[in-house]
């Protein structure tokens, strides 16, 4: 792996501006992701993980208003890069691969002109040749008969091929950056397990850079290098996959850690996450906003803007980060 930065996101604030009020979606989030690297993006639901890789790719809602922060790609800055910049790095350089392949895809288009869509955008690319590469791009994913399939619509195809399709469309402009949005879901274990198989073989025979949003650890760790985790809008802790599991030093981050099956020794040592994530329409809240589902929570954390430890290695935000998980479950009460 390499340690030259590809994408270097620096500070990124994001707000939704909706009838019921402002919500605070990402608060300075920084994240730098170097070439030949997968990168995991972990978190419940609601933390803000696709709102992040949306507004890297420029694909948000005409609600969403990015106030402060860049996204620096190959001198670029994403946020500020012209719709005509964008279209170039778009699909070329930068790929995405979305949660549900059977509404990405058009359902009335043949998969084959898909592919070749993308690859007459981004090339000199025409005809029988666009053909021949996307029957290519069918049989590098690993769709069997592809001289068959490149003619199949969406709909004649399952789940797992849809998904291996979007992976080749994804793929045909060779892209240095791929970001996969929760890419096996509503797959069954075995597809999921070969869709993550057949990204993380690609990634590596291309050198190409990753992005993968999950709320899968287990599958965090299989797959990627480095594990960035995402709370309410926050990154509270980054590290290598290993030693994040190994000695994990946010409260989340224990947390989730003691959530998942497979990672703890019994089902009785499991534990949920006591509460809900904050209402991010609150003008109030607080510099940690795990404070309210925190056990070692102290005043400070309510008062005071989050310290972040940095090292050669890790980053966290946390007033005290590194202390063994505590034995309650539901957050301490705290007293000014």
């Amino acid at each position: 792996m390499s340690t030259q930065t590809l994408l270097d996101v620096r500070d990124v604030t994001l707000q939704f501006n909706t009838r019921s009020g402002t919500v605070h979606a990402l608060q300075s989030v920084s994240l730098a992701i170097a070439r030949g690297e997968t990168v995991g993006l972990v978190g419940e639901s609601g933390s803000g993980k696709s709102v992040l890789s949306y507004a890297v790719m420029r694909i948000l809602d005409d609600a969403a208003r990015i106030t402060a922060g860049q996204a620096l790609f190959g001198g670029v800055d994403l946020l500020k890069a012209s719709e005509s910049d964008l279209g170039a790095i778009r699909g070329r350089e930068i790929a995405m691969i979305f949660q549900n392949p059977r509404t990405a895809l058009n359902p009335i288009r043949r998969v084959g002109d898909q592919i070749a869509d993308v690859l007459k955008r981004h090339g000199p690319v025409r005809g029988v040749d666009a053909r021949d590469r996307a029957v290519a791009l069918l049989r590098q994913v690993r769709i069997p008969d592809p001289e068959r399939r490149v003619d199949a619509y969406p709909f004649e195809m399952s789940g797992g091929q849809c998904q291996r399709v979007m992976i080749a469309i994804a793929l045909a402009a060779a892209p240095k950056l791929l970001i996969a949005d929760e890419p096996t879901t509503g797959l069954d274990v075995t597809t999921q397990a070969a869709i993550m198989t057949l990204l993380s073989e690609l990634a590596r025979d291309r050198q190409m850079s990753t992005l993968l949003i999950t709320h899968d650890l287990s599958m965090a760790a299989d797959h990627c290098d480095r594990i960035a985790v995402m709370h309410a809008g926050h990154l509270v802790e980054v590290a290598p996959a290993a030693e994040l599991f190994a000695n994990p030093q946010h409260p989340y981050t224990q947390r989730l850690i003691e959530s998942m099956p497979g990672h703890v020794q019994s089902l009785a040592a499991m534990r949920p996450i006591a509460g809900n994530l904050p209402d991010l329409r609150r003008t109030d809240l607080p510099p940690c906003r795990f404070v309210e589902r925190c056990a070692r929570a102290q005043a400070i954390c309510r008062q005071e803007p989050l310290p972040h430890t940095h090292s050669t290695t890790r980053f966290v935000a946390c007033h005290f980060p590194g202390v063994a998980p505590v034995e309650a479950s539901a957050p301490v009460a705290i007293t000014p």
